[in-house]
């Protein structure tokens, strides 16, 4: 007993002494999650909506602000093949994307659609929009995604130039366009999740250790305008963002023994 009461208060001494620079702590996600891979709020819902990575459950998951499963919405005709990213649009329908690649061998992506009336719900079917490339673009390993005026833009994980395509929000099948391809400056560059605030004047990108703020841009030209690099000064595996406001996002990360897994709020101004 004196042994455990030891145990429990050296493990709270490491997750508190834990520096997490400029990001401030929200809630400790339910250790039932380790693979947390996304972030995303839908509208009149206050919940943390996630996904787990590849090989997990074909589940939506909502997360009070304590980080406790709320709801878990199973998807009757998806399958987690690699789940990366979510975004939402302004009626509340949510959107999985389902287009990691990490052997960059995939030919189709999908991304599933969850109507918002079905978020309440234990079970849903999904409508699922499904994509292939063009054929002058290799396939590489896609990671995040947001929808701008009713078009999904999803952007490669790569170290140097990367790839944005350009899918419709349409139910079916479709061929991707290469909307743009950019190089943002400095190492670690890779993006691992995206999101757009829901004025449509900020972008972020997120990577483990820092996220780039787009502003300023005209249209969806999203590198015309200012990019801005913001240091967090705490490294981990940072899967997930999203807008709360248009000035505040969420990120959350993926467990790995005592590090990781909370789920983090980071100001922009």
């Amino acid at each position: 007993m004196i042994y455990i009461k030891r145990l429990i208060f050296l493990l709270f001494i490491v997750s508190s002494c834990q520096s997490t620079g400029q990001l401030k702590i929200e809630a400790r996600i339910t250790e039932e999650l380790e693979e947390v891979s996304a972030a995303e709020f839908s509208k009149n819902s206050d919940l943390t909506w996630v996904i787990q990575d590849a090989g997990n459950a074909n589940n939506l998951i909502g997360l009070n602000q304590n980080g406790h499963i709320v709801r878990n919405l199973y998807i009757t005709n998806a399958k987690n093949r690699d789940w990366e990213d979510l975004t939402s649009d302004a009626h509340g329908n949510i959107y999985i994307g389902d287009f990691g690649n990490n052997n960059k061998k995939r030919k189709t992506f999908t991304i599933y659609k969850v109507n918002q009336e079905d978020l309440n719900a234990a079970t849903a079917t999904a409508e699922r929009i499904e994509f292939t490339l063009p054929k002058d673009q290799k396939s590489e390993d896609f990671e995040s995604f947001f929808i701008f005026n009713d078009s999904f833009y999803i952007f490669s994980k790569e170290h140097k130039k990367f790839v944005v395509l350009k899918v419709k929000n349409r139910t079916g099948k479709q061929v991707a366009e290469v909307h743009s391809k950019y190089n943002l400056k400095g190492k670690n560059n890779k993006i691992t999740s995206a999101d757009i605030s829901k004025d449509g004047k900020t972008i972020v990108l997120l990577n483990h250790d820092k996220l780039w703020e787009l502003s300023n841009f005209k249209g969806d030209d999203f590198f015309s305008g200012d990019i801005r690099e913001i240091e967090f000064e705490h490294n981990s595996q940072k899967e997930g963002t999203c807008f709360k406001t248009d000035s505040t996002v969420v990120i959350t990360d993926e467990r790995k023994d005592f590090e990781g897994g909370y789920i983090y709020t980071f100001n922009l101004n």
